[in-house]
């Protein structure tokens, strides 16, 4: 497989996240956009899988900052399996790596191995001739990941 060390690197730095029970899912995030009561966590539903993804990436955007970490390398693993296909997960998940911040933080609350595993995440996603969101990981990096990206702090 592809980018099997970078995989192994993304769940080693995300480790402790990504095996944790989240406080949000991405199936409760999906409630949540719906205006619909969110779900609780359920082991056998929120089962992890390329269909869970799938079903549900966009709820990645109401995650607080533990949950979209728990959700981060199993969705950068996806991406990387699929990375000559244009999906919602990988957009979703480009997306989640765009400034502004919020408050509190998601980006802030990375450790410096998480960041260091998201940038060469992001820099195989715009980088390698086969990726399908090149253009996309272009400019996550350019706005927030590489030196001289436009202000992290946009109040400045």
């Amino acid at each position: 497989m592809p980018h099997t060390a970078l995989i192994a690197d993304i769940f080693a730095a995300f480790s402790s996240e990504g095996t944790a029970f989240p406080p949000m899912t991405l199936r409760g995030g999906d409630a949540m956009d719906l205006a619909q009561p969110v779900p609780p966590f359920d082991v056998l539903v929120d089962a992890i899988s390329d269909e869970y993804l799938e079903a549900h990436p966009w709820g990645s955007g109401y995650l607080d900052a533990a949950s979209w970490r728990h959700y981060l390398p199993f969705m950068m693993e996806y991406a990387l399996r699929h990375i000559t296909e244009s999906s919602d997960v990988t957009d979703a998940l480009l997306t989640s790596f765009r400034p502004p911040d919020r408050d509190p933080p998601r980006l802030g609350s990375l450790s410096k191995p998480q960041e260091t595993a998201v940038l060469r995440f992001l820099d195989v996603m715009a980088y390698s001739e086969t990726s399908a969101s090149m253009d996309l990981a272009a400019l996550v990096l350019s706005e927030w990941w590489t030196p001289g990206a436009i202000p992290k702090d946009l109040d400045d």
